[in-house]
């Protein structure tokens, strides 16, 4: 990243000043979870109109200027690359990592994380989870967040290190999401963000997650919802014209880019090998 994209992301981050230590990442990324969401806005656009490019954030840069724009994120390749890309400027030693959202059993990896290393110990900063503040990776040693819009549990399994979190493709329902590597390349991500374009779960309606002051909303299954700050999950049925309020007045996005947003689609499953 050049610098002065950097300073325009940080000036619209709102952060402060940011130094390379365990305080300065998460001051970062309690700015990033309330404002940066997790969403598929663009790539709905892209994929659905056939657009051969490269898909929206398939460069930290494309994803930054797509956010400085219209308020938009990424799915979890690009958001999560981008946070790489943006740690990395600001002097952190900062990772990607390749995680597996355990939806059904023996799943190959189909998540991007990043990982910090900040005063001497590991820390996930996950640009789709948005879980508030960063979680330790200690070997051997149970984590939590505890909050209950938006709280983790991190634990190991199998030698393997898993976050427990609630979502709304879940109906809000716990889902551990595991880690298989740390210390990809960008390569390796953009390999694997390109391949969600022929399939993704992604690819068929609007999906949003976002943290709002001590609440959590979000978007999926042709629904809107918040997590409330004891917990409960309000969801509710939209069509086009709420889902793109929603969108609008809840997330923040720009209304020219929300536009363009299309309707959703009955999801199905991944074409057989």
């Amino acid at each position: 990243m050049n610098p002065a994209l950097t300073d325009r992301v940080l000036a619209k981050l709102d952060c402060g000043e940011v130094a390379a230590d365990r305080d300065g990442l998460g001051r970062l990324y309690a700015a990033w979870c309330r404002k940066v969401p997790f969403d598929n806005v663009r790539k709905l656009i892209h994929v659905r109109g056939g657009d051969p490019a490269p898909l929206p954030g398939d460069t930290p840069e494309d994803f930054f200027e797509g956010w400085l724009a219209h308020g938009a994120g990424g799915t979890c390749w690009a958001g999560n690359g981008a946070l790489h890309a943006l740690l990395t400027a600001l002097g952190f030693q900062a990772e990607r990592a390749v995680a597996t959202m355990m939806v059904a059993p023996d799943l190959p990896p189909n998540h991007g994380s990043v990982v910090v290393t900040a005063d001497g110990e590991r820390w996930v900063v996950d640009a789709s989870i948005l879980h508030g503040e960063p979680l330790p990776m200690r070997p051997g040693e149970e984590a939590a967040i505890d909050h209950p819009a938006w709280g983790v549990r991190g634990y190991w399994a199998d030698g393997q290190f898993r976050i427990r979190w609630r979502n709304l493709l879940t109906g809000g329902a716990p889902l551990d999401c595991g880690f298989n590597a740390v210390g990809a390349d960008a390569d390796e991500f953009r390999r694997r963000h390109e391949a969600t374009r022929a399939w993704s779960p992604f690819n068929f309606g609007v999906c949003l997650n976002l943290l709002r002051g001590d609440r959590r909303v979000g978007a999926a299954n042709g629904q809107v919802a918040r997590f409330g700050d004891d917990g409960t999950v309000h969801a509710r049925a939209v069509d086009l014209d709420q889902r793109r309020r929603f969108l609008v007045e809840e997330a923040g996005m720009s209304e020219e880019l929300v536009a363009r947003l299309p309707d959703d689609l009955p999801f199905a499953p991944p074409p057989r090998p």
